[in-house]
């Protein structure tokens, strides 16, 4: 399985960047922002809430995510968000009609002390008439039933970091799950995150820590567009628990971080202007 060739399991979609899905999220988790309507531009990051799979109940995994993306053949039983790289070329804009175009790339096959590992990355294009406005590499990473949690390390922040937190309860893994057609019971299911995947409870999306980080950067450097930005998961985070998004810059980029409520490191970020 290891080196698939990007490019297969080739899929284009087309999606209107309608204000409704915007608003709410934003209402959700960034209500003191503005609101948005036609014409305003896409916060960066933002892409990641259309085009959200859409499997039919058949084509998905007891776990609830799909395997009619390309990746059917891994026979793993558990599915992670491991992170994300995305460029960004040139502002999307509500209203406007967008082709996603999406591939298959790299699929590789590691043995470690977690067992047998099986990465995959989907490569997504953003396009508005024929013009490349967005890319992202989105990557997972699937695990046996009985793989260990990711091991814990304080993250290392001073007094010199900006920080601010936030605590997601259900109603908030709600909302994320609803507004991404995301169904992946770890999310929702106490019993199936608890039992089946062994978790201490419901997981916070990994997409939706990724959006968190990225809105708080953007907070920080009013105005400003990213062109580019590296998103990278560590450890998992729960529900009812206070996270802290804190950051700093660092020449032509920001490093950010998000840490659970025991101060240790859950997922780093890297914002390059």
């Amino acid at each position: 399985m290891s080196g698939a060739d990007t490019g297969r399991q080739s899929q284009a979609r087309t999606q209107q960047i309608d204000a409704a899905t915007a608003e709410n999220y934003r209402g959700t988790f960034v209500p003191d922002r503005p609101e948005l309507a036609e014409g305003d531009a896409l916060p960066p990051g933002w892409e990641g809430l259309y085009f959200p799979f859409s499997s039919p109940i058949a084509g998905l995994r007891p776990d609830g995510t799909p395997q009619d993306d390309g990746l059917a053949g891994i026979d793993l039983p558990r599915r992670l968000y491991a992170g994300e790289e995305t460029r960004f070329h040139r502002p999307l804009q509500i209203g406007q009609t967008v082709a996603q175009h999406t591939s298959l790339g790299q699929v590789t096959e590691k043995s470690g002390t977690s067992g047998r590992l099986v990465f995959a990355d989907i490569h997504r294009q953003y396009l508005v008439d024929g013009e490349l406005c967005v890319e992202s590499i989105w990557h997972d990473v699937f695990l046996p039933a009985e793989a260990p949690e990711a091991k814990l390390r304080p993250a290392e922040i001073d007094l010199s970091w900006w920080s601010t937190t936030i605590t997601p309860d259900s109603r908030h893994l709600f909302r994320f799950s609803a507004i991404t057609f995301n169904s992946h019971r770890v999310h929702y299911d106490r019993v199936w995150a608890r039992e089946a995947e062994g978790l201490e409870d419901l997981l916070v999306h990994g997409p939706l820590t990724r959006l968190l980080l990225l809105d708080a950067v953007l907070a920080h450097h009013p105005g400003q567009c990213p062109a580019g930005y590296r998103f990278t998961a560590t450890a998992p985070l729960f529900v009812d628990r206070t996270i802290t998004l804190a950051g700093r810059d660092d020449d032509d980029a920001a490093e950010a971080v998000a840490v659970n409520d025991s101060g240790e490191l859950a997922a780093t970020g890297r914002v390059e202007w």
